[in-house]
């Protein structure tokens, strides 16, 4: 079997259980949904959805960001971890978007790269959750269970981005990392995968997993 055969096998397989999922970050603007995920890293997502409710009303766009007291928004977003350099991030991102992209987050990778605080897994979510536009989205999960699954043998998330946009129709690339999400966190866990409740136990090639006895 090969690596695509295997990817649209897992792809059917993920369908049946997760049809229906979502980014677990909450947002309602294509800013939010940047900076929520800006201050994901190394943070979990149920932490930044407490952060940001209270973040995202006290400043409502690109401009508020822009002009935010650098002490106060760390305040703000304190529990999120690492607060003073995404604190940085953040208002000197804002500051680009609006004085080079007139206050609206851009749609394309190269110029979300060019925003302070944004590398590509960042900027695939947002391309793909906000502008539908073909992402994969190379997160701890994706890392852990596209090694096992056997679609990559990278461990660089720009290695196994290439790797994946081979094999992972485009249309369904963001789907499919949000799936990986899901199943990453209910079965395949980073501690133990529980591979007897997995419905992929037979195109799953299961690298590094150890075997039952």
């Amino acid at each position: 079997m090969t690596r695509k055969e295997r990817a649209l096998l897992i792809l059917e397989k993920l369908e049946e259980v997760y049809p229906d999922v979502e980014c677990s970050l909450n947002y309602s603007t294509p800013l939010e949904m940047l900076i929520a995920t800006q201050l994901s890293a190394q943070c979990t997502d149920a932490r930044v959805n407490i952060v940001t409710k209270p973040l995202f009303e006290r400043y409502k766009n690109a401009d508020d960001f822009s002009n935010a007291d650098y002490d106060e928004l760390c305040e703000y977003i304190r529990s999120a971890g690492f607060y003073r350099n995404k604190a940085k991030n953040i208002i000197a991102c804002c500051q680009r978007i609006r004085d080079v992209y007139n206050g609206e987050v851009p749609d394309t990778m190269e110029d979300l790269l060019t925003l302070a605080g944004t590398g590509r897994k960042t900027a695939n979510l947002v391309l793909g959750d906000i502008f539908g536009k073909p992402a994969i989205v190379v997160d701890t999960h994706c890392i852990r269970l596209t090694n096992r699954m056997g679609l990559t043998t990278n461990s660089e998330p720009e290695k196994i981005e290439q790797d994946l946009r081979k094999i992972i129709p485009p249309e369904k690339g963001c789907h499919f990392c949000h799936q990986l999400v899901a199943h990453g966190r209910a079965v395949c866990t980073a501690r133990k995968a529980d591979c007897d409740a997995c419905n992929l136990n037979d195109v799953c090639k299961k690298v590094g997993l150890k075997k039952k006895k």
